[in-house]
């Protein structure tokens, strides 16, 4: 008896395992489907690349073909796409999505983006310094928000130029 319980018990948590891998089973591609777009213009619309670095208030981390699927929040900072031809391209964003779906195909949407060689370094420090003084002569907790969010993204775009 105590025979028969043991191997009816293994035979049914192998089963189940057997079930759940097959239902649970992806499908690996070779290839990453790209999109990165802001409300502004659209950088990459279903291309294919190597690898996108991105920025997340979870941590930074690179997205390969197969990704786990993911969805993050992005945060101030750059974002890099690495091409098929080798190139690597990078962009500053100011906040927005990213999603990693189940077949490996990948959505940046941004609030706002720029390529870095578009930015200038010196309009961001001043927009640091007066970043810093709405924070200074804020009176209500919204303008501290927005002042801290300015000052935020401008040490980045600072950063990310430097």
């Amino acid at each position: 008896m105590a025979n028969r319980l043991f191997s009816s018990r293994a035979f049914s948590s192998t089963f189940r395992l057997l079930t759940y891998s097959k239902v649970h089973s992806r499908n690996y591609a070779s290839e990453m489907s790209f999109t990165f777009a802001s409300p502004a213009e659209v950088f990459y619309n279903k291309e294919s690349v190597k690898q996108v670095d991105v920025p997340s208030y979870s941590g930074s981390f690179g997205i390969l073909p197969n990704h786990v699927p993911t969805l993050a929040v992005l945060k101030p900072g750059v974002v890099t796409v690495f091409e098929n031809d080798g190139a690597a391209k990078k962009f500053f964003v100011s906040s927005g999505s990213v999603t990693i779906n189940d077949d490996s195909s990948v959505q940046v949407l941004a609030q706002e983006a720029v390529p870095l060689d578009r930015i200038d370094t010196q309009a961001c420090r001043e927009g640091l310094t007066k970043a810093q003084q709405a924070l200074s002569s804020a009176s209500t907790e919204e303008s501290k928000a927005e002042a801290q969010i300015g000052i935020e993204v401008h040490e980045e775009l600072i950063k990310a130029t430097s």
